[in-house]
């Protein structure tokens, strides 16, 4: 959710990409259909989800020009969409998962001394069961080490996208892969988790890493909660990674004590910055270790992947997650897809795997019409597995009746 006013967002003008996608008799098209939805959890990826799409599309219309773009909002399917868009290679490191087990995580080399980094790769809660999720030892570690892993490579510049957290260490895990050393009064480092962050004493910097003063960070992000507090990272976001009534002031006191030893050690105390509660509180390790650029993510990549570039001269978009309702309006890909679509006049259809109570609120930003995958009554398991059939399907009806309203022939 972004914060009217808050100095965390800048835009930024970033090298575009030719615009990508699948073009489909460019010779002889008449009208130009961009698609560009999110990934549908536990589904479909993004690039998964367009395609299925422009089957649908191509099956009314065959002769249109389509323009697929996968998107996402910095949270999982981040790194998969732009590399999609830029053509990017996928990259796998070996890290410690959120509970120290050893994982291969996923990230995105862009070229041009470019990566992308999603956090929910190494330390994502769809990765933890629910009957193991452990808020007070889950560690950012892994990250830390997708960030090493990228300046090995050569990234002078490092989009880090913020979402979908198991973890609450306040990126403490992440500052320990990257050098840093946190002690408890007798000198020895802490083991990881937010639930270890009482004991903090002191905060060892001589070993950072040198080459994150000559890196940029741009960091994804749609949340602007602080750190501590009543909506900070434990209180708002504890509970759904597992956290008990009594973990959650825990860790917000272990948070508050944290960035108190913190700011003897940094120039700023960056605890109450918008963002800094983000992805159980790394958001403030990225502004107070990494100096790190917060921006809306659904606008970064849609930056990154020209969506705007590609919307010019369209006659209709599609966009679509797994679930839309009144918290899609919130920094979610549908509505910055049609906030953008919207702004240059095209008209935008949503696909989701459901509607819930006031989706009908993204009209007011540049939806046109939303339509759910089932035709009846499936179960969820039935639903993810007929997805991309599904989508195809309503694409197809959606295209067809914008066709008929239009009275176009393709």
């Amino acid at each position: 959710m972004r914060a009217a006013g808050a100095s965390m967002y800048h835009r930024t003008a970033l090298p575009l990409p030719a615009v990508p996608g699948l073009i489909t008799h460019p010779e002889d098209a008449s009208v130009k259909i961009v698609i560009a939805p999110d990934s549908f959890k536990e589904s479909l990826s993004a690039p998964a989800v367009a395609q299925a799409i422009a089957q649908g599309v191509l099956k009314a219309a065959p002769h249109a020009q389509v323009v697929c773009v996968p998107m996402a909002d910095g949270g999982e399917g981040t790194v998969q969409a732009v590399l999609a868009a830029t053509g990017g290679q996928w990259r796998e490191t070996e890290v410690r998962g959120a509970l120290d087990e050893p994982r291969q995580a996923g990230w995105g080399w862009l070229g041009a001394g470019s990566a992308v980094i999603e956090m929910a790769t190494a330390a994502g809660l769809e990765l933890v069961p629910p009957d193991q999720r452990r808020p007070l030892r889950a560690s950012s570690y892994g990250v830390g080490q997708l960030v090493r892993a990228a300046l090995d490579a050569g990234a002078t510049r490092i989009i880090l996208g913020l979402g979908g957290s198991s973890t609450n260490d306040g990126g403490a895990g992440m500052i320990a892969a990257l050098g840093a050393r946190l002690l408890d009064a007798q000198g020895r480092e802490l083991p990881g988790g937010g639930g270890a962050l009482g004991a903090l004493a002191s905060v060892d910097l001589s070993g950072l890493d040198p080459r994150l003063k000559q890196t940029r960070f741009d960091v994804a992000c749609d949340v602007d909660n602080p750190l501590c507090g009543p909506k900070g990272a434990a209180h708002i976001f504890g509970p759904q990674k597992g956290a008990t009534p009594e973990q959650v002031l825990e860790l917000d006191r272990n948070l508050s004590h944290y960035a108190d030893i913190c700011a003897r050690h940094l120039p700023h105390d960056a605890r109450d910055l918008p963002g800094a509660g983000a992805a159980g509180g790394l958001g403030y390790a990225a502004l107070a270790f990494l100096g790190a650029r917060f921006h809306p993510g659904v606008e970064l990549v849609a930056e990154i992947s020209g969506l705007e570039q590609a919307l010019e001269g369209a006659a209709l978009a599609y966009t679509g997650e797994g679930r839309m309702d009144a918290q899609t309006l919130h920094g979610k890909t549908p509505a910055g897809v049609a906030r953008l679509a919207h702004g240059l006049g095209v008209p935008v259809v949503a696909l989701a795997g459901s509607l819930g109570e006031g989706y009908e609120a993204l009209y007011n930003i540049g939806i046109t019409a939303a339509f759910s995958l089932a035709g009846g009554p499936i179960s969820l398991a039935e639903a993810v597995k007929q997805a991309p059939a599904l989508l195809a399907q309503r694409a197809c009806d959606a295209t067809r009746l914008w066709l008929a309203a239009g009275k176009r022939r393709l």
